[in-house]
């Protein structure tokens, strides 16, 4: 859930969400779940990577909901992305073409990598050998 603001700046949720805010109640009890696991002796990304899964989870239902099912409005949908419950930017890529199933931002910024190239993830399948499994660089 985003963080919680002042009472008289807030605007109340347009309709419609009521239907989808136990769902939101959901993902935000996993990622407190995620947040306050311990993580003695893993490593930073093995701590991170289960609070990616869960953003990636629900901004993938927002995502669904909006473009595939179009069960929740316009309006909705951008409160939704203003107040935290969605990355727009995320979102933002799965609607160009190539990036539909895109896991993180990370995997596409050349920048953090050794060789300025992008994640392993993010590869063509024809160009990967048979054997070769696909793991996210990232996070793996």
């Amino acid at each position: 859930m985003p963080p919680v603001r002042s009472a008289r700046n807030r605007k109340p949720p347009p309709d419609g969400f009521d239907d989808i805010e136990d769902t939101l109640l959901e993902f935000a009890n996993k990622m407190k779940d995620a947040e306050n696991a311990s993580h003695e002796g893993k490593k930073r990304h093995e701590v991170l990577w289960p609070i990616f899964q869960i953003s990636h989870q629900r901004s993938r239902y927002i995502y669904d909901l909006y473009y595939d099912k179009e069960a929740i409005s316009k309006l909705l949908y951008e409160w939704l992305i203003k107040n935290g419950y969605a990355d727009g930017i995320l979102i933002a890529k799965w609607k160009k073409q190539g990036y539909e199933k895109l896991c993180c931002l990370r995997c596409i910024q050349t920048k953090e990598t050794n060789f300025n190239a992008t994640c392993i993830c993010r590869v063509p399948q024809a160009q990967l050998k048979e054997d070769q499994t696909i793991e996210c660089a990232e996070f793996s």
